[in-house]
């Protein structure tokens, strides 16, 4: 059967106001939220260590380059001069300061053209997220959420974060992490969206397959197969869902047809990811930008989630009931209204609850996820391993002759 889309049906709309990112700004208001920012420690300012480090990479560079393009002009004029052009050459003495000059004169523009548009981008970002009831800030090293992508490689940064609580959190950023080191060394780029969520559900990922290569997953990790579960529809035409052993039931239970369209609508292009009480939406692009249908695109897509996870908040793991024996919760003893006349000692006098008589609603599991169910197992990404030990060993048999030989040639 396939999810129809009107099973969604229509999403809510939420305030969005796009004008602060195409309205003019003043240099000067831009330079002057940005030292605010320094002073506020929102946006650190240059290290006294990093300031000496670009001085002597700036020195090293201009060095390297007037002594290279001195003896160069100067073996120039020479020559010229030899030849009976005296004027010619003594010219070609100056060509190398000049070169250098100009070259000292283009990077000081590039730095300040640099810093102008970084201070207004930061204005633009920061007057939008005040238009629409959130908060700008710039940088924030190392994020400690629990999605995948932020527990890999190093040099962890979230950059451009817009975010808000309003009907629940919500926080949109650009986020970078590297990995290797030397000629090998790689720096990630993805874009995010972090929800929280009313209650821990169970570790889900869906793997968007319209980002996916020929060979595998987009996403950094990869988990184990037998993991995946296949749902209704058209479903799986859009995502792979991965849910942890024995916890398919749970997956059908809050992945009903019309949260399923509304994923398959909404966040086709997105990858997704539920762990512990966030709901992460990737892509190997920025989110915090300038661009205005960008912003639309992703208010659109949380604003047709939103009023999905309430149904979510209902959940509960039945396991945890049984790890307990059925006993709820602390806080959930002597919670619920007592009958007319319970809980009165002779004479009238208030007693206290009973606690081995709790009401019968707080004998329901409480919120939480059992150990087996908080992380997905990892697998191995044995296809693009495959495909890639077949390329080195043809290109090992063809550069040693061996192919040749095998065919004939």
């Amino acid at each position: 059967m396939s999810v129809p889309s009107a099973a969604s049906g229509p999403a809510p709309s939420y305030p969005f106001d796009a004008r602060p990112l195409i309205e003019p700004v003043d240099p000067a208001a831009a330079r002057a939220f940005a030292r605010e920012l320094k002073r506020t420690g929102r946006l650190p300012q240059a290290t006294v260590g990093g300031i000496i480090v670009v001085v002597i990479a700036l020195a090293i560079f201009l060095g390297f380059g007037t002594a290279v393009f001195t003896v160069l002009g100067a073996t120039i004029g020479m020559v010229v001069s030899s030849a009976g052009g005296d004027a010619l050459g003594t010219l070609f003495v100056f060509i190398p300061p000049l070169v250098i000059g100009g070259i000292i004169a283009l990077v000081a523009v590039a730095m300040v053209r640099g810093a102008r548009s970084r201070d207004v981008r930061m204005l633009r970002l920061d007057r939008f997220a005040r238009a629409n009831a959130m908060q700008y800030v710039p940088q924030l090293p190392a994020p400690g959420l629990p999605g995948m992508i932020f527990s890999i490689g190093s040099s962890r940064q979230s950059t451009d974060l817009v975010r808000g609580d309003r009907p629940r959190f919500v926080e949109f950023a650009n986020y970078r992490y590297t990995t290797g080191s030397g000629k090998n060394q790689q720096t990630h780029e993805w874009g995010y969206v972090a929800v929280k969520l009313d209650t821990p559900l169970p570790h889900i990922v869906l793997d968007a397959t319209s980002n996916n290569s020929l060979f595998s997953s987009n996403l950094p990790l990869s988990f184990d197969k037998d993991q995946r579960l296949s749902l209704e529809g058209d479903f799986d035409r859009y995502f792979s869902l991965y849910c942890p052993t024995d916890y398919e039931r749970d997956a059908l239970y809050l992945f009903t047809p019309d949260i399923m369209a509304r994923f398959i609508d909404n966040a086709a292009a997105l990858d997704v990811e539920i762990v512990d009480d966030w709901l992460f939406l990737y892509a190997k692009r920025d989110f915090s930008t300038l661009d205005p249908q960008t912003w639309a695109w992703l208010f659109s897509v949380v604003g047709a989630l939103l009023d999905k996870f309430a149904q979510w908040a209902r959940w509960r793991d039945e396991r945890l009931a049984t790890a307990t024996g059925g006993i709820p919760d602390a806080s959930a003893l002597g919670s619920g209204p007592a009958p007319a006349g319970a809980g009165a000692a002779p004479g009238g006098a208030p007693s206290a609850a009973v606690p081995f008589a709790p009401p019968l609603a707080s004998l329901r599991p409480p919120p939480g996820v059992a150990p087996q169910g908080r992380r997905l197992e990892r697998g191995v990404p044995w296809v693009p391993i495959i495909v890639g030990g077949v390329i080195a060993l043809f290109w090992v048999l063809s550069n040693t002759g061996v192919l040749a030989l095998i065919f004939g040639g």
